[in-house]
């Protein structure tokens, strides 16, 4: 694990023996005190408001991307505070707006940890009051670390879906209801991936904050909402031409929220922009198994 900054050094004795968080057996069971998980990372992002977030833990990505970011997206990412910043109350604010900038109608921010936080297996964990609206799209996701920063002509194995993608919770912000996860790998990507999803009752993810996780273990990965796991990805939902890479190095986080795209379709003149995700906190913990 990768980690290039002070926060290397907080917790690495803290074990959390309560049992409050765990992987359970049986979809739609609360989590239970089978591990004792070692807290290894943690983003409270606290700090005076207005103010950037610590780049020691994280890197802002710019710009529009390759066809927008690989999925005709809008927007066009800055590290404006107007943006992305500190609220004072212990949140990071990502904020996407409606307005002109530099050839894009529509601006927010990209977040991530390459080459700061990069970690194999755990448990990967964010509270998260999400943003919605029509083409809203948030996102709470994990890159293999060997991805290629700019891709050049070598062999495929150091491009996306070849290192591989955990997506912990995207949502369709006209559907703020539901969360959606995926594993996107070599034969498996795009409209292809392996999906699943988790729907609220009388209740919406931009009405309040919910806890988004996923713990990633040797060969299966689940997927939690407010510590009830409702789904399980493992080797045997890969396609027989498909090829199961979480298992060969450490992945990083990213925290976004697009405008427009393939995933999410586009907004309309009534979309209520700004939108804001507004996230309480980012950790990292080792299971313990």
């Amino acid at each position: 694990m990768k980690l290039l900054n002070t926060l290397k050094l907080l917790f690495l004795t803290t074990i959390i023996s309560s049992g409050l968080l765990s992987c359970v057996d049986d979809e739609g069971t609360s989590a239970g005190t089978q591990l004792n998980l070692q807290l290894l990372f943690e983003d409270n992002f606290d700090g005076a408001a207005g103010e950037s977030i610590n780049t020691d833990n994280w890197n802002f990505d710019i710009g529009t991307g390759s066809n927008g970011w690989g999925n005709q997206e809008l927007q066009y990412y800055t590290d404006r505070p107007e943006n992305i910043s500190l609220d004072g109350n212990g949140h990071m604010v990502i904020t996407a707006r409606r307005e002109s900038y530099l050839g894009s109608q529509f601006t927010s921010a990209r977040i991530n940890t390459k080459d700061k936080v990069e970690q194999k297996y755990g448990r990967f964990e964010a509270r998260i009051k999400m943003p919605g609206g029509r083409g809203v799209w948030p996102a709470f996701w994990m890159l293999g670390s060997v991805i290629e920063t700019t891709p050049d002509n070598d062999p495929a194995t150091l491009q996306w879906p070849f290192v591989g993608e955990i997506d912990i919770s995207e949502i369709r912000g006209q559907e703020p209801y539901r969360t959606n996860a995926a594993l996107h790998g070599p034969g498996y990507s795009g409209g292809g991936a392996i999906t699943g999803n988790y729907d609220l009752v009388n209740d919406r993810f931009d009405a309040g904050f919910h806890t988004y996780a996923t713990e990633w273990n040797p060969g299966f990965i689940d997927f939690f909402i407010d510590d009830i796991r409702y789904l399980r990805f493992s080797r045997d939902d890969i396609p027989e031409d498909g090829e199961w890479v979480f298992d060969d190095h450490s992945f990083f986080m990213l925290l976004n929220v697009a405008v427009g795209g393939s995933f999410v379709g586009f907004p309309v003149d009534q979309t209520p922009l700004p939108q804001t995700m507004v996230v309480d906190y980012v950790r990292i913990y080792d299971l313990g198994n």
